[in-house]
């Protein structure tokens, strides 16, 4: 949990620890908590509204204590919700002015379109977001997921937004992309994917077939099981071959 240094009341001047700080400094008390969070993900949310720290005469940012616990509540409702940047505002803005709004939990699903959350009905349905959502958890500009879409790695959802999965792929990308390797590079990985899913999906095709309600059910059950247990053996494979190669 972060813990946002105050001042002690009753003092003439305030104690250091509660004087403004620097960029660099938030940075470090955040990443017990946030360990993924960047300076560019605090600009972005800077630029976005959702905080706005004071600036030096020569331009340097200054965060108050208040300005730090902002940016965690932030960071929590975007880790734990998945909450659009236009609602979270929404959502800071209603308590501010003494209001008691309720959060959705992570299994409600939201219309992207205008920010209301529905409740699943009968089972959960994993969050979406937004393309901004995307871009700054990926910490990429609008040309790189571009990119990526039209090399197939990163695709939205039928119903619009992207699913919880391809955050994780847009993080991934962006990660391997910091050690040269460009979204040709990765063409390979997404064909892989999808036949090994075209795998899966055979396999489990009986299942879904049967006449029985519990068995059809059954059949996400077993897709779930195959998908991890391909993806445990591709990287053991992947780790076997680099064995052999570097020594």
């Amino acid at each position: 949990m972060l813990r946002t240094p105050t001042g002690g009341a009753g003092h003439g001047t305030a104690t250091a620890e509660a004087r403004p700080m620097s960029i660099g400094t938030v940075l470090i008390q955040l990443r017990d908590e946030f360990p993924e969070v960047t300076i560019s993900k605090i600009r972005f949310l800077e630029a976005e509204g959702l905080i706005e720290p004071q600036r030096t005469p020569s331009g340097y940012r200054k965060f108050a204590p208040r300005d730090v616990e902002r940016l965690a509540q932030v960071l929590r409702m975007q880790r734990d919700h998945y909450l659009p940047l236009k609602v979270i505002r929404e959502h800071l803005d209603a308590l501010a002015r003494g209001e008691q709004p309720a959060l959705p939990s992570p299994g409600e699903r939201r219309d992207l379109a205008d920010g209301v959350w529905e409740a699943g009905a009968g089972t959960a349905t994993a969050a979406r977001v937004g393309r901004a959502e995307l871009l700054a958890a990926a910490e990429v500009d609008e040309d790189r997921l571009a990119e990526w879409e039209s090399y197939g790695l990163i695709v939205p959802a039928p119903e619009g937004g992207y699913d919880a999965e391809m955050v994780t792929v847009a993080k991934l990308v962006a990660d391997l992309g910091r050690f040269g390797l460009e979204p040709r590079h990765l063409r390979a990985m997404r064909a892989s994917a999808d036949r090994e899913a075209g795998l899966v999906e055979q396999l489990v095709a009986p299942l879904r077939r049967h006449r029985n309600p519990q068995t059809r059910a059954h059949a996400e059950t077993t897709a779930n099981e195959l998908a991890e247990l391909s993806v445990r053996l591709h990287a053991a494979l992947v780790q076997s071959a680099l064995r052999s190669r570097l020594h």
